[in-house]
């Protein structure tokens, strides 16, 4: 298992990065395996002789490296391991460790309507699924018009036909806007409420133009939906449940394992952000970038992992103030595969499959780039 953090400021051209340097499956018949399995972790001087000369790169700028037997823990090599640098996608990797460890891989996440008797109002409760969807075919995740189908049922059976609707957003609190700035395309406004991920096509990952504001965005797409099935409902605004409030129908995202995986995966930014802030609500800190961070932190502390150096301002890593360290990274991954905790775990050693999550992201983001991936054992 190894973790490998640069950070050389101003990227090189493609053809810069690649030229003279080995592909990942020389690197790995250079340590005595192969490209798609391994032998007995190699040993530390094995691991030198290979990588000392590739992290001298001077494209490298700033870098930090780790070497792990993921059996065991043990350290095979290191390079600077502690220095803490931009961590890119990578911060995904502590965001899935840290919301596992709160909230359970079994935890779903709610979107509910309520009844507000006095004012006949409806009011769509946002829970937090960045995945919940409005597209025909849910693939599996929490339908928005199957929401809307079983709340208009539950209203014909009072009677009623015509409501108000409103929209709540209050599990979240401060700034939607992530501090990459508004307009983004890698990540839609960070609201408790959204469908599909505010994409203004029909993709479910990579960069593409989000809406303004996804949580009115989706409640509209909710109004017209009411309307398909006999309820005339206003345009919505935004609004508060109360305690008088009855719940009128509810959906569930896929279980947080599910999320953690399609988050890895796809280096989702929105679910990253999103299960941020659960792991926030989770452990009673402010549910906004800030106190996501903070929550983030406070777990791997309470795992016993080394956070010395490290800064964490957001679940994505997108925020170019974060800070990790390989020594983090290598420990996590160690972590990740200690069961029963089911996420970024390596794959098995009867099927070692190329889908598992445990391909951890690679990712660049303005020059900055981590990359982490764990070698199995045979």
């Amino acid at each position: 298992m190894a973790q490998i953090t640069t950070d050389p400021g101003r990227a090189p051209a493609p053809a810069a990065r690649t030229a003279g340097r080995p592909p990942a499956p020389s690197v790995l018949t250079g340590l005595g395996g192969t490209a798609t399995a391994a032998r007995s972790a190699p040993a530390g001087k094995a691991l030198a002789a290979v990588l000392d000369p590739l992290l001298k790169d001077p494209v490298l700028g700033r870098r930090s490296a780790a070497v792990v037997d993921a059996a065991t823990g043990r350290r095979l090599y290191g390079a600077d391991s502690g220095n803490a640098l931009t961590p890119a996608s990578t911060t995904k990797i502590a965001t899935a460790v840290a919301a596992l460890s709160a909230l359970g891989p079994d935890h779903r996440l709610t979107t509910r309507t309520v009844y507000e008797p006095d004012t006949e109002e409806v009011v769509l409760v946002g829970g937090g699924d960045p995945t919940l969807t409005a597209r025909k075919n849910a693939k599996g995740s929490a339908s928005l018009r199957d929401l809307a189908a079983r709340t208009a049922a539950a209203l014909a059976k009072r009677g009623v036909r015509k409501v108000t609707l409103s929209y709540d957003t209050t599990l979240y609190k401060g700034d939607t806007a992530h501090p990459i700035g508004r307009g983004n395309e890698n990540l839609a406004a960070v609201t408790p409420l959204m469908a599909d991920e505010g994409r203004t096509d029909d993709s479910s990952s990579g960069p593409v133009k989000r809406v303004a504001d996804p949580a009115a965005e989706a409640a509209r797409t909710f109004g017209d939906l009411l309307k398909e099935h006999g309820i005339t409902a206003t345009p919505p605004g935004p609004s508060k449940s109360t305690t008088r409030a009855t719940t009128l129908a509810a959906v569930s995202s896929p279980p947080l394992s599910s999320l953690v995986e399609r988050m890895l995966t796809n280096s989702d930014n929105d679910i990253a952000e999103a299960l941020a802030r659960h792991t926030a609500v989770a452990t009673g800190k402010r549910a906004d970038f800030a106190g996501a961070g903070a929550a983030v932190t406070a777990r791997l502390k309470a795992l016993k992992l080394p956070v010395k150096g490290v800064v964490i301002k957001d679940g994505s890593g997108l925020d170019r103030g974060g800070r990790l360290t390989a020594d983090l990274l290598t420990a996590l991954l160690v972590k990740a595969g200690d069961p029963p905790t089911p996420n970024c775990a390596p794959p098995s050693r009867a099927s070692p499959s190329p889908a598992s999550p445990a391909r951890c992201p690679a990712a660049t983001r303005t020059g900055r780039r981590a990359w982490s991936a764990p070698r199995p054992a045979r």
